[in-house]
C-alpha cells in the first residue's frame, strides 16, 4: 500500500475518533420520534451538523471564493425555493437547518450532504460541469438527502449498532472523494453485517434523492437532462462504477441504473434531449474553479499555455472566454501581473456584449490591479454601489488598502447586519476598523468571524480580549463612543457562553 494511502487512513482514523465523540451523546440521548425523520430531532441534527462543519471550516481545503460562491448560490436558491413550494422543506426544517454550502478546493468530483442542512461541494466538480443544469442536478440531489432526513434515518436504522459505525460511514463517504482506497478501508473496518445493511439502506436513499431531486430541479426551472449528463461524468470519474465488480459493496446504486431511470423520466415528460450550451458566465466560473483546484505551479502554467495569442474562429465564445479567464487567473496566481492583465483585457473584448460575463471580467481586472498594488485602480473598476458580494468584498479590500477604511467599514457594517454568518465580511470589517484605530470594534468583528465559523471557544477568547480592552479604556477615561460597542460585546459574550455550555452538556 502506498504512503499516501497510509497517511489517508491515519487521518481517517483520527476523523472517525472525532465522529465517535460527536455521535456518542446523540446515540445515547432519549430523543423524540419524528416519524419518517427517525429518532434524531431537528435540533440535535443541526448541532451535529455544526460540529462537523466546524471541522470542515478548519480544513486547509475549505475556501470562500466569493465569485464561485455567488454563482453556486444563484443555482441553490431557486432549488431551495422549489423544495419549499413542494413541501419538501417543512417550516420546522426551514427554521432550524442551516441551508449552507461549503466549498472545498479539492480536485475530486464530489459533493455531499451533512446533518443539519450543510452541504459540501468540491471545486473539482464545479470544474467539470458543462452547464447550470448539471450543477443544479447535483445540488438538488444533495438537497433531497437533507429534506428527507436521510442521516437521521440512517442513524435510526443503526441504533442497535455501535455509534462509530455510522460515523465511519459518513466520514468514509466524504474521505473517499480524496482517497477512494482510504475511504473504502474505513468502511471495510466495520462489522460486515452492519456495514452491508448500511450500504443497502444507502442505495435506497440515493434512489430517493434522485427521484425527489428531479422534481425539485424541474420545478425550479432547470432542465433535468442535467441529471443524465452529470451521471455520465460521475461514471467516467469513478473507477468502481459499472465495472461489474462487487456491486453490493457500493454506497450508491450503479450509475447506469440511475441514468436509465432519469432518461425514462425525461422521455415520459417529453423534455429536451439536447443539453443546454454553456453560457459565457458559466465557462468563466468553471475556469476559475479549475485554477483554484489546480495542484502546483506546473498545472497553473499549463492553463496559461492554453490561451490563444489571438481570436480563434473555431472556438465558441464560451470556449474562448473560459480559456482566456483561466489564463488570466492562473497568471495572477503565479504573480505574473502583466500577463494576467493582458489576458483579462482580451477577455473583456470577447464578453463585452454579455452583462454578467462583463461584470466578472471587470472583477478579475480589479483583482489583478489589487494584486499589482494599485488599490485606487481596483476601486475604480467596481461601482460605488456594489452589485453583489464579490464586488463588495473586493471594493472593501481596495478601500482598506487605499486609505478609505471608513467607507469600507460603513458598507461592511450594513452587510454583516444582514448576513451575520459571513465570516469573510466580518474579517474584512475587523481590518477596516483596525485601519481607523478602532481596536475594540476590530476585536469584536474578529470574534464574530469565529462565531460564523462555529468556533465558539475562539470567539470567546476574542470577546474577552475586547472586554479587557474596554476596561482599560474605562480606567483611562478614553472609552468615548465605545460604550455602545461594549454593551454589544457583553450581550454577545453571554450568548456565546450559552452556546459553549450547550456543547459541554452534549459531550
Amino acid at each position: 500500500m502506498s504512503m499516501p494511502v497510509l497517511r489517508g487512513i491515519a487521518r481517517l482514523a483520527v476523523a472517525v475518533g472525532l465522529m465517535c465523540t460527536l455521535l456518542g451523546p446523540f446515540a445515547d440521548a432519549q430523543l423524540p420520534t419524528l416519524g419518517d425523520g427517525g429518532d434524531l430531532s431537528t435540533g440535535a441534527e443541526r448541532r451535529l451538523g455544526e460540529r462537523i462543519a466546524k471541522e470542515l471550516y478548519r480544513d486547509p481545503d475549505y475556501i470562500d471564493d466569493p465569485v464561485i460562491a455567488e454563482y453556486v448560490q444563484g443555482i441553490w436558491e431557486p432549488l431551495l425555493a422549489a423544495a419549499r413550494l413542494r413541501g419538501e422543506v417543512t417550516p420546522e426544517l426551514d427554521e432550524r437547518f442551516a441551508w449552507q454550502i461549503l466549498l472545498g478546493k479539492d480536485r475530486t468530483i464530489n459533493a455531499f450532504a451533512l446533518p443539519g442542512g450543510y452541504l459540501g461541494l468540491q471545486l473539482g466538480l464545479v470544474a467539470v460541469v458543462a452547464n447550470r443544469d448539471e450543477l443544479a442536478s447535483v445540488l438538488a440531489h444533495e438537497l433531497s438527502h437533507v429534506t428527507q432526513r436521510h442521516i437521521s434515518r440512517l442513524m435510526t436504522q443503526q441504533n442497535r449498532q455501535t455509534p462509530w459505525v455510522i460515523g465511519a460511514m459518513i466520514l468514509g463517504a466524504i474521505a473517499a472523494s480524496k482517497n477512494p482506497d482510504a475511504g473504502n478501508a474505513v468502511i471495510a473496518g466495520g462489522q460486515a453485517l452492519a456495514i452491508q445493511n448500511q450500504l443497502n439502506f444507502s442505495r435506497d436513499m440515493e434512489r430517493e434523492a434522485d427521484r425527489i431531486g428531479y422534481g425539485v430541479m424541474t420545478q425550479a426551472g432547470f432542465e433535468p437532462l442535467g441529471f443524465v449528463t452529470m451521471f455520465d461524468k460521475l461514471q467516467q470519474a469513478s473507477r468502481l462504477n459499472d465495472n461489474g465488480a462487487f456491486p453490493y459493496l457500493r454506497t450508491h446504486p450503479m450509475t447506469t441504473e440511475r441514468m436509465a431511470d432519469m432518461q425514462a423520466r425525461q422521455q415520459l415528460a417529453g423534455r429536451s434531449a439536447t443539453p443546454a450550451p454553456a453560457t459565457l458566465l458559466h465557462a468563466m466560473v468553471v475556469a476559475r474553479a479549475r485554477v483554484l483546484s489546480a495542484s502546483g505551479v506546473d498545472a497553473l502554467r499549463a492553463l496559461t499555455a492554453q490561451a490563444p495569442t489571438q481570436g480563434r474562429p473555431d472556438q465558441s465564445p464560451a470556449r474562448q472566454a473560459g480559456v482566456l479567464y483561466a489564463a488570466a487567473f492562473a497568471s495572477l496566481q503565479l504573480r505574473d501581473v502583466a500577463a494576467a492583465r493582458q489576458w483579462a483585457v482580451a477577455l473583456q473584448e470577447v464578453v463585452r456584449q454579455d452583462v454578467g460575463a462583463s461584470r466578472m471580467a471587470r472583477l478579475l481586472l480589479a483583482e489583478i490591479a489589487l494584486t499589482g498594488g494599485d488599490a485606487e485602480a481596483a476601486a475604480r473598476l467596481i461601482p460605488a454601489v456594489a452589485a453583489g458580494r464579490p464586488d463588495l468584498l473586493l471594493l472593501s479590500q481596495a478601500q482598506i488598502r487605499g486609505s478609505h477604511a471608513a467607507q469600507a467599514a460603513a458598507a461592511l457594517q450594513t452587510w454583516t447586519a444582514l448576513h451575520p454568518r459571513d465570516a469573510t465580511a466580518w474579517q474584512l470589517l475587523a481590518s477596516a476598523y483596525a485601519g481607523q484605530g478602532l481596536q475594540v470594534r476590530a476585536i469584536r468583528a474578529e470574534a464574530e468571524a469565529q462565531v460564523a465559523h462555529l468556533d465558539y471557544a475562539a470567539a470567546m477568547d476574542r470577546f474577552k480580549a475586547a472586554q479587557e480592552l474596554v476596561r482599560q479604556k474605562a480606567r483611562q477615561g478614553s472609552l468615548g463612543d465605545d460604550h455602545i460597542e461594549a454593551s454589544i460585546i457583553d450581550t454577545r459574550t453571554r450568548q456565546v457562553e450559552s452556546l459553549l455550555r450547550e456543547q459541554a452538556l452534549e459531550r
